[in-house]
C-alpha cells in the first residue's frame, strides 16, 4: 500500500518537475509510510525516500515505516538534514507544503540544504487520499459504525441539567471503548442558543428543556475518520423548531440525491442551498455543504458555492447543511457518503428524523 502511494506521489512530483518532496505534516507522513508517531520528517525523491525521527521513535519507526529508510537523528529533523549529503545536491528542486511548513522552518531547511532549490508545491499533496481503495473505505465504514452506535447510546443521557462537556466526555469514552483510536476532531456539543454556532465545542452550559442539542463528532479507525452531526430536541419540539429541522433535513436529502461521480461539488452545494433559501433561511446557512474525509477529517473534494472540484468515484464526502439563528438556536444534519457512478451511498445508519427526548 505504501509503495503505491509513494509511486503516485512521485508521478505528481514528476509532473511538477520536482526532484524531491519534503513532507512534514504528520497526517501526510502516516498516509505515505504508516508511521503513527508525533515526530518525523519524510523526504521523497525519484529513487529513494528517507524518514528522519528521534530516538523516542526508533523502534516504532522501524516496525511501522514502509517504503523509506529510517534514520534516528539528534535534535529536530529539519536541522538534521545537513547530515544527509545525498539530499544536498546543487540545483536539485524540492517541493514543500506552504500550508504546513512555517516560514521559520523553511529558513531552517534552506540553511541545512543550501544547494537545494525549494519550491512551494502544495498542489502535489492536494488530492492525496481523495480517492479511496477498498481497505480505506472499510476503515471509514468501521469509524462510521462506531459513531452511529455512540449516538444511540448518548441519547439516554440527554436530560435537563446535564452539561455539554459531560456529554462530550461520554461520547469520546464510548468511542474509545468501541475501538476508536482517538476523536477525529474536537467534539462539538452545543445546546440552546449555542447550537447557532456551527463550531461551538462543548462548554459548561447546562442543557435545558426545550433546547436544540447539536452533536458533531467522529471516530478514528486505523487512521481513518468518520464525521457525523445530529440535532435533537430536549422535550417537545415547537412548531418553529420542527419547521427549521425539516428544512435542513430536506436540504440534506436533496444533496445526497445529487451525489454521483462526475457531478461538480458546486452543484451538490447548490441543491442544498436552494432548499434552504426557498424556505427563507438562505442568510442563515453560511458555510459549505461538505468536504472529503478519510485519513484527514477535512480534505477534498470541497462541497461549497465556490468549489472547482468534481466528484470522483470512491471519494467519501460529508453532506452537512445547516440553519443557524443567532440567539435562538440551530440545526445541522451530517452524513458520510461514498461517491459512486450511479449515486451516493450513505454510510451512516443513525436516525435522522427529529428526535424529541
Amino acid at each position: 500500500m505504501s509503495a503505491k502511494r509513494l509511486s503516485d506521489l512521485r508521478k505528481k512530483m514528476k509532473a511538477e518537475n520536482l526532484d524531491g518532496m519534503l513532507i512534514n505534516h504528520l497526517d501526510h507522513v502516516r498516509y505515505l509510510t504508516g508511521f503513527t508517531g508525533t515526530a518525523g520528517l519524510l523526504v521523497v525523491s525519484g529513487n529513494r525516500a528517507d524518514f528522519l525521527t528521534d530516538s523516542r521513535y526508533t523502534v516504532q519507526a522501524k516496525k511501522q515505516v514502509k517504503g523509506a529508510r529510517v534514520s534516528t537523528i539528534e535534535g529536530t529533523p529539519l536541522n538534521a538534514l545537513k547530515d544527509f549529503p545525498q539530499l544536498n545536491v546543487r540545483n536539485r528542486k524540492y517541493g514543500f507544503s506552504g500550508e504546513y511548513l512555517s516560514v521559520t522552518s523553511l529558513q531552517t531547511v534552506k540553511k541545512a540544504l543550501p544547494d537545494v532549490v525549494f519550491i512551494a508545491a502544495d498542489r502535489v499533496l492536494t488530492e492525496l487520499g481523495w480517492v479511496k481503495d477498498t481497505f480505506e473505505i472499510a476503515n471509514i465504514q468501521s469509524a462510521v459504525d462506531i459513531s452511529d452506535i455512540v449516538f444511540e447510546r448518548i441519547l439516554q443521557l440527554v436530560v435537563p441539567g446535564v452539561r455539554e462537556r459531560e456529554l462530550a466526555a461520554e461520547l469520546e469514552y464510548q468511542m474509545a471503548m468501541l475501538g476508536s483510536e482517538k476523536p477525529a476532531f474536537e467534539t462539538i456539543v452545543a445546546s440552546g442558543y449555542r447550537s447557532a454556532m456551527p463550531h461551538a465545542v462543548a462548554s459548561r452550559k447546562k442543557i435545558k428543556k426545550g433546547d436544540f442539542v447539536t452533536f458533531d463528532f467522529g471516530a478514528t479507525v486505523n487512521g481513518y475518520v468518520s464525521d457525523i452531526t445530529r440535532t435533537v430536541v430536549v422535550g417537545k419540539a415547537t412548531s418553529r423548531q420542527r419547521k427549521v429541522y425539516n428544512v435542513v433535513l430536506r436540504a440534506q436529502m436533496a444533496g445526497i440525491r445529487k451525489v454521483r461521480s462526475g457531478v461538480t461539488a458546486k452543484a451538490v452545494d447548490a441543491v442544498c442551498r436552494r432548499q434552504i433559501t426557498a424556505a427563507g433561511f438562505g442568510k442563515n446557512f453560511g458555510h459549505g455543504t461538505g468536504h472529503g474525509i478519510g485519513y484527514f477529517v477535512h480534505c477534498g473534494p470541497r462541497i461549497s458555492p465556490t468549489s472547482k472540484d468534481k466528484l470522483m468515484a470512491n471519494n467519501v464526502i460529508t453532506i452537512e447543511p445547516g440553519i443557524y439563528i443567532d440567539g435562538w438556536g440551530g440545526v445541522r444534519i451530517e452524513d458520510d457518503v461514498l461517491v459512486r457512478p450511479r449515486g451516493g451511498r450513505v454510510l451512516n445508519k443513525a436516525e435522522k428524523k427529529l428526535l424529541e427526548l
